[in-house]
């Protein structure tokens, strides 16, 4: 006998597609952990401007364009660094544009309160790479040999003699943009399973110190297909793909208040952040206007913004009050907010050079706040900005 569909038999899976809107295929490990997917497809519909002689609505011809919108929401979770990518790898890559760049880790000596990490070995680290020490997560700002790096700032806990640096996975922007396909599956198979084609990240919302790390992808897709309607050839595929064999799905949620923060020409570590959301938003344009047919063609990005928005308890001490005087003098800083605090729970972003805007004062409760808006990040040669797993 029929019945309701449970919310919570839910199962999502991502891969990176290798032509825009044809399906990507994926396997059991490509399944991501996420909370809610939000799918919303559209015909559009030109006012009917001939005269019908009648009041009445005439309806629309076949084949009108159809346009559709997603939402993705996920949790930072925990990284297996010496079996798999990151789980969120492909909507990363989707977002950002670059490949990811894996360092397999390595030996290394750090003095206490030095920014600079000297390596047993040949490091092969380029700038903007993150490393991991300790719980603890920096980015490369320069490299000082073959065997020697400058990180972003200090490792707060002074690693021990020959500490070992744990692996990474480093997200960097390029000009072109991937697109991915999400499938969404449910139980009991009979059920409606969906499948999300030329999916495309047009604005990326990583926020921070809520109930739990939290990721927001939203955008555009070519086509959004299901097992009810389906016919060959939609999404370059010949018939509905089936969900693939369940492994063991065992993943870690990372505490939201769990992390540190870096800001500052001089970084400075603030231990009185209370909330902090970094966006990257890619200015997406389809190529869905061209005459010949009624889905996208392909995805354009236009010019991306960074941008960061922070709220802080004031206090009287020269770091906090250096981050106003760069926001009215509007001086460049660098941000770093590292999430979580234990290899293989560790994301990163890095954005070498953000202005600050000047903060709003807060003072409806006990303690004044400082509010700082939309502050934008800025780079060139595709550096605004770094993301990292650790």
């Amino acid at each position: 006998m029929a019945s309701y569909i449970s919310s919570n038999n839910n199962r999502f899976y991502t891969a990176v597609e290798a032509a825009y809107g044809n399906a990507a295929p994926v396997t059991a490990q490509s399944r991501i952990p996420a909370v809610r997917l939000l799918a919303k497809q559209k015909t559009e519909r030109p006012k009917r401007k001939d005269k019908t002689g009648t009041r009445g609505y005439p309806g629309d011809p076949a084949g009108l364009r159809r346009s559709t919108a997603f939402g993705l929401t996920t949790y930072l979770t925990a990284w297996d660094q010496q079996t798999q990518p990151p789980k969120h790898a492909p909507l990363f890559q989707a977002a950002l544009g670059g490949a990811p760049q894996l360092w397999a880790g390595g030996t290394v000596t750090v003095a206490p309160g030095s920014t600079t990490v000297s390596f047993a070995a040949p490091h092969g680290l380029a700038p903007g790479q993150a490393i991991t020490v300790g719980g603890e997560m920096r980015f490369v700002a320069a490299v000082a040999s073959a065997t020697a790096v400058v990180v972003n700032a200090p490792f707060g806990t002074p690693p021990p003699a020959d500490a070992t640096a744990g692996a990474t996975t480093t997200f960097q922007p390029a000009n072109a943009l991937p697109s991915v396909t999400v499938y969404d599956y449910w139980d009991p198979s009979t059920a409606l399973q969906r499948v999300l084609v030329g999916a495309a990240v047009n604005q990326l919302d990583m926020k921070v110190n809520g109930d739990y790390h939290e990721f927001q992808f939203t955008g555009q897709a070519a086509d959004l297909l299901d097992s009810v309607s389906f016919t060959a050839g939609q999404g370059g595929l010949g018939q509905f793909p089936a969900e693939p064999a369940l492994n063991p799905f065992d993943y870690t949620i990372i505490p939201g208040h769990l992390g540190e923060v870096w800001l500052g020409a001089i970084p400075n570590q603030f231990l009185t952040v209370t909330a902090a959301e970094v966006s990257i938003n890619n200015a997406l344009d389809l190529r869905v206007t061209e005459f010949g047919s009624m889905l996208p063609r392909a995805t354009a990005a236009g010019n991306r913004t960074v941008s960061l928005k922070l709220g802080l308890y004031e206090m009287d001490d020269q770091a906090t009050q250096m981050l106003y005087q760069a926001a009215r003098q509007r001086s460049p800083m660098a941000a770093m907010l590292q999430l979580g605090n234990q290899a293989g729970e560790l994301f990163g972003i890095y954005i070498q050079s953000v202005i600050p805007e000047v903060p709003e004062f807060e003072d409806r409760e006990v303690r004044l706040q400082w509010k700082f808006g939309e502050s934008l990040g800025q780079g060139a040669n595709n550096n605004d900005i770094f993301v990292a797993f650790g």
